[in-house]
């Protein structure tokens, strides 16, 4: 099932289990707006290129839409649509003032130059500057973007409206980005992972973890997990699988990371297979790379007792319901990644006071929108008698639902 249909699948129990409207419903489904636009620009080799960009910005009841800008290949528009809806959830459960938004450019940022990348972000950004804005769209780094290509954003912005440093997030420290910004999204899984354990009694410390992934997220989320006492015994990426039942060095592994590129040749774990990782036997795992990886295939061979769902939709609903009926306790992606989200909302505010914070102030108010935000959803858990995942979407729509009706938008 792709991310669309399972998203929208999820909207609609929720939406089921709080007895909504079928009128607002259907409001809250559709988005509020889709751009798409053509962004022409000149090759080094002075030859003339074309690109699709895009933009669809889903809902603005609880603020300014949110979510990421992504430069890849096949950036496929019913993907995009689930993600910005998505966003709008996520921003919800963690009660931020934000709707969900999510756009990009279909090209391979791989073979255009720097300075092709540059033209091709002002181009963009020419199109669509009317359209975002600090108080209406506020784009993110996605795949394939980063803080340049927010600085260049930000930049050509800046030359229609004024200096707005608010009007991305992501962006350069040197340009107004927050500290913690970089290990926002991974630093909140592990949160995420606190609140829920001490639910059941446990703590990170003396745990076994596999993580799937070894970019941002997973490499902060490993780091962080290290530093508390918990044992990550097997690690994948791109390159390969590698475990060590002792515990892997998560520091000597980044170091490793950094200078050879990959995973592959590191001293301190035997390598595996990829595909073992994700039934490796541990007491959670966090799968932080591809959506759909938990599936009917494999959902019944997973030997963790907790998944934490630091990418986004890692676990199918077959998957689901396997995992279900064997007792293991999912943390749905809508809660656990969210991290990344409110800090850029910290950052968004950090602007606009035009008041830094330094790092200690990030990461513990981050850690208290994470427990407040577990809390909540375990309330919604016991008074519609539902899984996280269920208890995570009633709270996001829930809250979107009664900004819509306080509004008055559904008359």
């Amino acid at each position: 099932m792709n991310a669309l249909a399972a998203t929208s699948r999820n909207f609609r129990h929720s939406a089921r289990i709080l007895g909504l409207d079928s009128k607002v419903e259907k409001s809250l489904l559709i988005p509020f707006r889709e751009i798409k636009v053509e962004c022409t620009i000149p090759r080094d080799d002075g030859t003339l290129a074309s690109y699709i960009g895009f933009r669809v910005q889903h809902d603005n009841a609880r603020g300014p839409m949110k979510g990421g800008i992504r430069y890849h290949p096949e950036v496929d528009p019913d993907e995009v649509n689930a993600l910005a809806q998505l966003m709008t959830w996520k921003s919800a459960v963690a009660d931020i003032p934000y709707g969900g938004a999510k756009g990009g450019i279909g090209c391979n940022p791989g073979d255009l130059s720097t300075s092709e990348l540059e033209r091709l972000t002002r181009v963009f950004t020419q199109k669509i500057h009317d359209l975002i804005g600090v108080h209406t769209d506020v784009p993110a780094p996605d795949m394939g973007t980063n803080a340049q290509t927010m600085a260049w954003i930000l930049d050509e912005y800046s030359k229609f409206h004024g200096h707005s440093p608010a009007v991305v997030t992501g962006k350069p420290i040197d340009l107004g980005g927050s500290l913690g910004r970089e290990a926002a999204t991974g630093r909140g899984v592990v949160f995420a992972a606190e609140a829920l354990l001490a639910e059941h009694g446990k703590s990170i410390k003396g745990l076994t973890f596999a993580i799937q992934g070894f970019g941002n997220v997973g490499s902060w989320a490993a780091k962080l997990i290290h530093e508390r006492g918990g044992k990550v015994i097997a690690v994948s990426d791109i390159s390969g699988a590698i475990k060590n039942p002792n515990g892997i060095d998560i520091p000597e592994l980044i170091r490793h990371k950094a200078t050879a590129g990959s995973l592959k040749n590191f001293q301190g774990a035997d390598s595996m297979d990829a595909n073992e990782l994700l039934v490796h036997e541990c007491d959670v795992l966090i799968p932080c790379a591809l959506g759909g990886v938990l599936n009917r295939e494999n959902a019944a061979d997973v030997k963790a007792k907790f998944i934490i769902e630091a990418a986004n939709h890692p676990t199918d609903p077959d998957a689901d319901e396997i995992l279900a009926k064997k007792g293991v306790v999912v943390l749905p992606d809508i809660y656990a990644n969210s991290g990344g989200v409110t800090v850029s909302y910290f950052e968004w505010v950090q602007n606009i006071q035009g008041f830094m914070w330094d790092e200690e102030q990030v990461n513990k108010t981050l850690k208290n929108y994470m427990t407040r935000a577990f809390h909540n959803i375990k309330g919604m858990c016991q008074t519609h008698d539902c899984n996280l995942r269920m208890g995570a979407f009633t709270l996001g729509v829930s809250r979107v639902a009664r900004a819509t009706l306080l509004r008055g938008w559904e008359a």
